[in-house]
């Protein structure tokens, strides 16, 4: 399991690492010949909202940009997506005139107020020059020109201070909330989850994977946390620990996945080979263990691919590529073939403690599997910038409280304990006699 846990780590770690570039301080390089390639360089985009938002672009060298007559474009995403898919009636000078507002960069700094908008907007930022729509196959001539734009919002004062995008919004402080959650559980409840898993016993395998999981989604919202402060002063975080966030999160999905996996196998495949006397503990026989591997590896291989098909979408919970969509469908499939195990257990099952706990098992699985699939259907009915906050948020919280519900349940003296003691057929992990009468937490 370890190898496996390295193999996904690894995974991980290549997919989301080049992600961590984007902010909204941008700095780089104004292009003659990249405008004229593509009719207009592409510079970035934002989520402007309210009164007063601001452009802010910056430039060194005023004669150069003087000289090939350059100015900044900006297009609502909308209004560009019309021209785009119009672009054979448009030339490229039409394309350019129809830009919603024009900068002429002819000083060393610039400041553009983009005010009234009555909902929030994605704007799109082009550069073009006097050399950008010519029809001769000369090449420009003339130096590029370093720039850095800073692009904001307005705070809850209205003053242009916020670094955060309307699609962004909100996020920092739903970290900070996150890590303070955990930071409270942690020291309320780490001392006696160290010492249930000192004791060693039957549960001890599942707890450490459990608890490790935990431990990553922490990880991954104080890395996200600390992204968000230093982005909300500067525009641009830090993006190395930004991309660690993301493969703190998709390890912690590995693990949990691997783990209901593990303890589902040994209900579908093999429980029925169990001998009645021979005490269950976690299942490792070859075909379950397979199929595990074979599962996770193609979440992992997925995920690698959906990062090469939309590698400008920096988020661990909104699909929206293919291998986004075949992600989304791997989790139904692997809840609904849960459901359906566990149905035909609980239809037969006479106990009423054990139809219980079974109940509460399937419960938390399905939780941790469809909360993505179910949230990305509800975003639909959002408005474009709120659909990444909302399922993030959502997906995040569901899973959290996903954890609690097999906490609960594998820590519970009265459920998990009792019904582990009355079968050894139908639990992947049982407790001896030698164990019944530990304390729990």
């Amino acid at each position: 399991m370890g190898g496996l846990r390295l193999l996904a780590v690894a995974l991980t770690c290549s997919c989301w690492w080049p992600q961590g570039g984007q902010g909204k301080t941008l700095r780089g390089s104004f292009s003659s010949a990249a405008a004229r390639d593509a009719q207009g360089q592409s510079i970035g985009h934002f989520e402007f909202h309210g009164d007063h938002a601001l452009l802010c672009v910056r430039i060194n060298n005023v004669a150069v940009a003087v000289g090939k007559e350059a100015k900044l474009y900006l297009f609502q995403a909308q209004e560009w997506l019309k021209l785009l898919e119009s672009s054979p009636g448009y030339s490229c000078s039409e394309r350019l005139a129809r830009a919603q507002l024009t900068v002429t960069v002819t000083q060393t700094e610039h400041n553009l107020t983009v005010s009234q908008l009555p909902a929030p907007q994605t704007w799109r930022v082009l550069y073009a020059d006097k050399f950008t729509c010519r029809d001769d196959s000369e090449s420009p001539q003339g130096e590029e020109i370093p720039f850095e734009m800073v692009l904001l919002n307005p705070d809850a004062e209205g003053n242009p201070l916020d670094h955060f995008s309307a699609r962004e919004s909100g996020l920092h402080e739903f970290f900070f909330l996150l890590v303070l959650v955990y930071f409270v559980t942690a020291c309320i409840y780490a001392q006696s989850l160290w010492q249930a898993m000192k004791k060693g016993g039957p549960m001890h395998t599942i707890l450490k994977v459990l608890t490790t999981a935990l431990l990553l989604q922490a990880a991954s919202a104080l890395a996200n946390y600390i992204h968000f402060s230093r982005y909300s002063r500067d525009g641009l975080g830090v993006p190395l620990i930004g991309s660690l966030a993301e493969v703190f999160d998709i390890a912690s999905q590995i693990q949990m996945l691997y783990l209901l996996l593990s303890l589902c196998m040994g209900w579908t495949i093999v429980r029925m080979k169990k001998s009645q006397s021979r005490p269950l503990q976690w299942d490792s026989t070859p075909a379950s263990t397979g199929i595990a591997v074979f599962i996770v590896i193609t979440q992992s291989i997925l995920l690698l691919w959906e990062q090469f098909e939309d590698t400008s979408h920096h988020s661990a919970h909104s699909h929206r590529s293919l291998a986004g969509l075949l992600l989304i469908v791997l989790r139904i499939c692997l809840a609904l073939s849960l459901g359906c195990g566990l149905y035909q257990v609980i239809t037969v099952e006479r106990s009423a403690l054990k139809r219980e706990f079974y109940i509460t098992f399937a419960k938390g699985c399905i939780l941790w599997f469809l909360c993505q699939p179910a949230l990305a259907c509800i975003a639909v009915a959002f408005n474009d910038y709120q659909r990444d906050k909302v399922i993030t948020v959502g997906v995040i919280l569901c899973q959290a409280v996903a954890m609690v519900i097999l906490y609960r349940l594998f820590l519970s003296h009265s459920l998990y304990w009792e019904v582990s003691s009355l079968s050894s057929v139908t639990l992947p992990l049982t407790i001896s006699s030698a164990h019944r009468g530990r304390p729990h937490f």
